[in-house]
Formats: structure tokens, sequence, C-alpha cells
């Protein structure tokens, strides 16, 4: 019960971190986010709650498997995928509803590795979401930073109506992401939407989002000077190898 109060503890930090007003990563009703009980268990932010404002009351525990059978199986309407991510509350005496987004965040939370995810709209980063060439120009990397806390690449998913559409897009392209790489993804851009952080602790998601927001700003102010300048991918891949660079990643993250 102990260990289930600090998962809680750590996501209300967490969903504080990512709402505050002055970091411009989502404001009011933004976003959302989740953190693994146990491979049955997860808790999601509710329904409408504020994540800079979410206290123990916007927070609601999750059946993963009943939420996981939905992103398999024929299609399902608003009423059936509402009725059906309610069904999936547990211990729920308020009756609060789940995100609609408790779809990603189940099939993401049951990667190997991964206990806590973040999704949130930043401003950076949506300027480049909604632009024409928003996947062209995230093709590529910039700094080492950049991929010590972002990872290799990101995922890259097209405007995809939230819920189990979305989830299951999502669960599509991290499958074929981690074939081609061998690795899980830390970020997932998502077209006129925004940004999702993957992480083994608060502190990667934190980290993945801080810099996409870093990285965003820098890539729109390449712009000003003849474009983006990108690593090659022998420079990528050097970096992603150098023991120097994961010792540092293990840091950053806090699992050293």
């Amino acid at each position: 019960m102990q260990q289930k109060k600090e998962i809680l503890d750590q996501l209300i930090e967490l969903s504080h971190w990512l709402g505050e007003e002055r970091r411009e990563i989502a404001i009011l009703g933004e976003g959302n986010t989740s953190a693994k009980i146990s491979p049955d268990t997860f808790f999601v932010k509710a329904s409408g709650a504020q994540l800079g404002t979410i206290s123990q009351a916007g927070i609601v525990e999750v059946s993963a498997p009943a939420v996981l059978k939905m992103l398999s199986g024929p299609a399902l309407g608003d009423k059936e995928i509402k009725e059906r991510l309610s069904a999936a509350a547990v211990n729920n005496p308020s009756n609060l509803m789940p995100s609609i987004e408790t779809l990603f965040h189940a099939y993401l939370l049951s990667l190997p590795g991964v206990n806590f995810v973040g999704h949130t709209h930043p401003v950076s980063v949506n300027r480049i979401m909604c632009s024409k060439g928003w996947k062209e120009c995230t093709q590529g990397r910039l700094f080492p930073d950049e991929i010590v806390c972002c990872g290799i690449a990101p995922v890259h998913i097209e405007y995809t109506d939230p819920g189990v559409t979305l989830g299951r897009k999502i669960k599509e392209e991290v499958v074929a992401y981690i074939n081609k790489y061998g690795v899980r993804p830390k970020s997932i851009l998502m077209q006129n939407h925004g940004l999702i952080a993957i992480g083994a602790t608060v502190a990667e998601v934190k980290s993945t989002t801080a810099m996409w927001d870093k990285t965003a700003k820098v890539l729109a102010g390449t712009f000003q000077f003849g474009g983006p300048n990108y690593l090659s991918e022998e420079q990528v891949d050097r970096i992603c190898s150098r023991p120097d660079e994961e010792a540092r990643k293990k840091m950053i993250e806090g699992l050293k």
C-alpha cells in the first residue's frame, strides 16, 4: 500500500511540473499523465482534471487488461468507448471518468521498463506539429543532448482521432519503431496534437519533455539562418553508443 501511495505522489508531482503555466507545456485541461502500479493496474488523469492543480481526487485507477482489450477487435463507437472506460476503473467511489487517451497510456505502460507517461501540448512543439513541414523537419537530430534525452528518433503520428483509433495507431507505430531501432521510443510527436514522453522514471519524462521544448525552439530558430544543419547518421549513432553519454543519460533519468 505504501508503494502505491508513493507512485501516486510521484504522478501528482509530475503532473504539477508539466502543468506549471510558466513552462507553456500544458494549460487548463490539456494533457494527461499516467503511472504503472502493477502489470494489472495503473493510475491515469481523470477526464477534465487539470495537470497544474491535480490532486488525488483527479486521478483514477484503471484495469490495464480491460483497457488493452479495447485496442484489438472491431471498431468501437463513442458511447461504447465511454462505457468500457468507465467499467475499467477500479476503486472508483467518485465515479471518475478516465481520460479518453487512457488507451495509449495502457499500451505504453505495458512496454518493458516503462513506468510513467506524460502527454502535453507544448507551445514550442505545437508550433511545429501544426505546420505543413512538421514531419520532415523533425526527422533529423540537431545536437547531442537531444539524442541523450529524446532518443535516437521520435515516433511520428499523423493526426488521428483521440481514443481507440489513436491508441491503435500509436501501438502500430511503436511496434514498427522497436523493430527498426531495437529499443523503445522515448518520445512520440503527434501532428496537430502534441507530445508524449515515455519513461522509466518521473525524471525521464521530465527530461524528455524539457529537451523537446528546447529542441523545438532551436529548430524554429534555425530557419532564420538558412535552416537546420542536422547531425549525420554516423554522428547520431556515435552519440548513442558513447559510454559517457549512456552514463550521463542514466544520471539525468534518476537511474544512477
